[in-house]
Protein backbone atom coordinates (compact mmCIF):
# COMPACT_ATOMS: atom_id res chain seq x y z
CA UNK A 1 0.00 0.00 0.00
CA UNK A 2 1.39 3.74 -0.92
CA UNK A 3 0.82 6.76 -2.68
CA UNK A 4 -0.33 6.89 -6.22
CA UNK A 5 2.81 8.36 -7.69
CA UNK A 6 3.64 10.68 -10.96
CA UNK A 7 6.94 11.88 -11.75
CA UNK A 8 6.75 15.29 -13.41
CA UNK A 9 9.94 17.13 -15.21
CA UNK A 10 10.69 19.11 -18.21
CA UNK A 11 14.15 18.10 -20.12
CA UNK A 12 15.58 19.43 -23.07
CA UNK A 13 15.57 17.78 -26.54
CA UNK A 14 18.34 15.38 -25.47
CA UNK A 15 16.99 14.56 -21.96
CA UNK A 16 18.89 16.48 -19.45
CA UNK A 17 17.14 18.45 -16.41
CA UNK A 18 19.30 20.68 -16.17
CA UNK A 19 22.77 21.94 -17.70
CA UNK A 20 26.13 19.78 -16.87
CA UNK A 21 26.80 22.86 -13.38
CA UNK A 22 23.07 21.44 -11.75
CA UNK A 23 21.61 25.30 -12.47
CA UNK A 24 18.45 25.29 -11.64
CA UNK A 25 16.36 24.87 -14.72
CA UNK A 26 14.33 27.28 -16.00
CA UNK A 27 14.08 26.32 -19.55
CA UNK A 28 10.47 25.89 -19.41
CA UNK A 29 7.86 27.97 -20.95
CA UNK A 30 4.23 29.58 -19.42
CA UNK A 31 2.19 26.70 -20.37
CA UNK A 32 4.87 24.25 -18.54
CA UNK A 33 4.98 26.07 -15.42
CA UNK A 34 0.97 26.38 -16.21
CA UNK A 35 1.22 22.66 -16.35
CA UNK A 36 3.27 21.52 -13.52
CA UNK A 37 0.94 23.64 -11.21
CA UNK A 38 -1.64 21.72 -12.11
CA UNK A 39 -0.26 18.40 -11.23
CA UNK A 40 1.04 19.46 -7.86
CA UNK A 41 -3.12 21.06 -7.15
CA UNK A 42 -4.19 17.29 -7.46
CA UNK A 43 -1.17 15.78 -5.35
CA UNK A 44 -1.32 15.65 -1.90
CA UNK A 45 2.25 15.71 -1.28
CA UNK A 46 5.48 16.50 -3.14
CA UNK A 47 8.43 14.89 -3.20
CA UNK A 48 12.00 15.96 -3.81
CA UNK A 49 15.67 15.36 -3.10
CA UNK A 50 18.14 17.43 -1.26
CA UNK A 51 19.77 18.51 -4.57
CA UNK A 52 16.72 20.05 -6.26
CA UNK A 53 16.13 21.53 -3.08
CA UNK A 54 19.60 23.36 -3.05
CA UNK A 55 19.52 24.14 -6.85
CA UNK A 56 16.42 26.17 -6.42
CA UNK A 57 15.97 27.18 -2.72
CA UNK A 58 12.50 26.97 -3.08
CA UNK A 59 9.75 24.62 -4.04
CA UNK A 60 6.98 25.27 -6.56
CA UNK A 61 3.60 26.63 -4.77
CA UNK A 62 0.28 26.29 -6.05
CA UNK A 63 -1.03 30.45 -6.99
CA UNK A 64 -3.29 29.81 -9.54
CA UNK A 65 -7.31 30.60 -8.11
CA UNK A 66 -9.01 28.44 -9.90
CA UNK A 67 -6.71 25.68 -8.51
CA UNK A 68 -6.75 26.71 -5.34
CA UNK A 69 -10.45 27.39 -5.06
CA UNK A 70 -10.63 23.46 -6.36
CA UNK A 71 -8.68 22.23 -3.21
CA UNK A 72 -10.39 24.04 -1.11
CA UNK A 73 -13.75 22.60 -2.20
CA UNK A 74 -12.37 18.92 -2.50
CA UNK A 75 -11.71 19.67 1.15
CA UNK A 76 -8.01 19.71 0.82
CA UNK A 77 -5.35 22.26 2.23
CA UNK A 78 -4.24 24.75 -0.17
CA UNK A 79 -0.98 23.62 -0.42
CA UNK A 80 0.02 20.32 -0.64
CA UNK A 81 2.86 18.83 1.61
CA UNK A 82 6.51 19.24 0.56
CA UNK A 83 9.05 16.48 1.42
CA UNK A 84 12.37 16.57 0.79
CA UNK A 85 14.52 13.70 1.40
CA UNK A 86 17.83 13.25 2.11
CA UNK A 87 19.83 11.03 4.33
CA UNK A 88 21.99 13.51 5.30
CA UNK A 89 19.60 16.25 5.83
CA UNK A 90 22.48 19.10 5.41
CA UNK A 91 19.64 21.63 4.38
CA UNK A 92 20.69 25.50 5.25
CA UNK A 93 17.99 26.96 7.25
CA UNK A 94 18.23 29.57 5.31
CA UNK A 95 16.48 28.78 2.11
CA UNK A 96 14.27 30.68 1.04
CA UNK A 97 11.58 27.25 1.15
CA UNK A 98 11.72 27.37 4.61
CA UNK A 99 9.90 30.96 4.69
CA UNK A 100 7.43 29.70 2.13
CA UNK A 101 3.55 29.41 3.61
CA UNK A 102 3.48 25.38 3.38
CA UNK A 103 3.45 22.41 4.97
CA UNK A 104 7.04 20.67 5.03
CA UNK A 105 8.07 17.48 6.36
CA UNK A 106 11.69 15.91 6.18
CA UNK A 107 12.52 11.98 5.47
CA UNK A 108 15.86 11.11 6.32
CA UNK A 109 17.97 8.86 8.78
CA UNK A 110 17.71 8.79 12.55
CA UNK A 111 21.26 10.74 12.39
CA UNK A 112 19.87 13.15 9.57
CA UNK A 113 16.99 14.13 11.87
CA UNK A 114 18.80 14.87 15.14
CA UNK A 115 20.10 18.04 13.93
CA UNK A 116 16.25 19.38 12.79
CA UNK A 117 15.08 18.36 16.13
CA UNK A 118 13.57 21.03 18.31
CA UNK A 119 13.34 23.04 15.46
CA UNK A 120 10.27 24.92 13.33
CA UNK A 121 11.32 24.44 10.19
CA UNK A 122 10.30 20.70 9.23
CA UNK A 123 6.28 20.15 10.50
CA UNK A 124 7.08 16.35 10.50
CA UNK A 125 10.10 14.21 10.12
CA UNK A 126 10.30 10.64 9.11
CA UNK A 127 13.26 8.28 9.79
CA UNK A 128 12.16 5.10 7.65
CA UNK A 129 15.19 2.36 7.84
CA UNK A 130 17.78 2.09 5.79
CA UNK A 131 18.81 -0.77 3.49
CA UNK A 132 21.70 -2.76 3.33
CA UNK A 133 23.24 -0.10 0.57
CA UNK A 134 22.23 2.48 2.82
CA UNK A 135 19.72 4.01 0.86
CA UNK A 136 16.31 4.99 2.64
CA UNK A 137 13.71 1.57 2.24
CA UNK A 138 11.47 3.12 -0.02
CA UNK A 139 9.21 0.84 0.19
CA UNK A 140 8.69 1.48 4.14
CA UNK A 141 8.61 5.09 3.58
CA UNK A 142 5.92 5.39 0.81
CA UNK A 143 3.70 2.91 3.17
CA UNK A 144 3.86 5.73 5.71
CA UNK A 145 3.12 8.44 3.66
CA UNK A 146 0.07 6.53 2.36
CA UNK A 147 -0.80 5.78 5.95
CA UNK A 148 -0.29 9.86 6.67
CA UNK A 149 -3.13 10.44 4.04
CA UNK A 150 -0.91 11.28 1.22
CA UNK A 151 -2.76 9.59 -1.84
CA UNK A 152 -1.64 11.32 -4.71
CA UNK A 153 2.12 11.82 -5.29
CA UNK A 154 4.34 13.96 -7.11
CA UNK A 155 8.08 13.67 -7.90
CA UNK A 156 9.54 16.87 -8.52
CA UNK A 157 13.45 15.52 -8.96
CA UNK A 158 16.26 14.57 -9.38
CA UNK A 159 17.01 11.43 -11.92
CA UNK A 160 18.93 9.91 -8.35
CA UNK A 161 15.31 10.05 -6.89
CA UNK A 162 13.71 8.48 -9.81
CA UNK A 163 15.85 6.22 -10.76
CA UNK A 164 15.66 4.55 -7.03
CA UNK A 165 11.89 4.24 -7.33
CA UNK A 166 12.07 2.89 -10.58
CA UNK A 167 14.20 0.26 -9.24
CA UNK A 168 11.77 -1.11 -6.63
CA UNK A 169 8.47 -0.67 -8.92
CA UNK A 170 7.19 2.40 -7.02
CA UNK A 171 6.78 4.24 -10.05
CA UNK A 172 3.05 5.13 -12.13
CA UNK A 173 3.20 7.07 -14.07
CA UNK A 174 5.12 9.89 -15.87
CA UNK A 175 4.66 13.54 -17.16
CA UNK A 176 7.81 14.97 -19.40
CA UNK A 177 7.78 18.14 -21.17
CA UNK A 178 10.25 18.50 -23.99
CA UNK A 179 12.06 21.58 -23.98
CA UNK A 180 13.30 23.36 -27.22
CA UNK A 181 16.80 23.58 -26.23
CA UNK A 182 19.97 20.79 -26.49
CA UNK A 183 21.97 20.99 -23.40
CA UNK A 184 24.45 18.13 -23.57
CA UNK A 185 27.34 17.39 -21.68
CA UNK A 186 27.89 13.60 -20.26
CA UNK A 187 27.87 15.39 -16.70
CA UNK A 188 24.40 16.88 -17.38
CA UNK A 189 21.60 14.94 -14.81
CA UNK A 190 18.84 13.36 -17.27
CA UNK A 191 15.19 12.36 -15.54
CA UNK A 192 16.45 8.99 -14.24
CA UNK A 193 20.47 8.88 -13.19
CA UNK A 194 21.60 5.78 -10.70
CA UNK A 195 23.78 2.93 -12.40
CA UNK A 196 21.34 2.97 -15.63
CA UNK A 197 18.86 -0.85 -16.63
CA UNK A 198 20.51 -3.27 -19.21
CA UNK A 199 17.79 -3.29 -21.72
CA UNK A 200 16.25 -6.88 -20.70
CA UNK A 201 15.08 -5.40 -17.49
CA UNK A 202 14.17 -1.55 -18.51
CA UNK A 203 11.05 -0.97 -17.52
CA UNK A 204 8.69 -0.44 -20.17
CA UNK A 205 6.18 2.55 -20.81
CA UNK A 206 2.92 3.15 -22.03
CA UNK A 207 2.32 6.47 -24.12
CA UNK A 208 -1.25 7.50 -22.62
CA UNK A 209 -1.31 11.20 -24.33
CA UNK A 210 1.01 13.87 -26.36
CA UNK A 211 0.05 17.16 -26.54
CA UNK A 212 2.08 20.20 -28.73
CA UNK A 213 2.34 23.38 -27.16
CA UNK A 214 4.11 26.16 -29.08
CA UNK A 215 7.02 24.21 -29.28
CA UNK A 216 7.12 22.27 -26.54
CA UNK A 217 5.83 18.70 -26.18
CA UNK A 218 3.72 17.10 -23.22
CA UNK A 219 4.03 13.42 -22.77
CA UNK A 220 2.41 11.26 -20.23
CA UNK A 221 2.93 7.50 -19.85
CA UNK A 222 2.21 5.25 -17.66
CA UNK A 223 4.50 2.19 -16.63
CA UNK A 224 3.43 -0.77 -18.01
CA UNK A 225 3.52 -3.67 -15.64
CA UNK A 226 3.36 -7.47 -16.57
CA UNK A 227 -0.12 -9.14 -15.45
CA UNK A 228 -0.09 -12.00 -12.58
Amino acid sequence: MRPYTTVVLAMSIDGKIADARRSPARFGSAADKAHLETQIAKADGVLFGAATLRAYQTTFRITNLDLLQQRQQQGKPLQPIHIVCSRSAQLNPKYPFFRQPLPRWLLTTIAGAEQWQGRSEFDRILTPPLILSGDLDWEIALHELKLLGIQQLVIAGGGELVAALLAIDQIDEFWLTVCPLILGGSQAPTPVEGSGFMETLAPRLELLSVKAIDHEVFLNYCLRRKKN
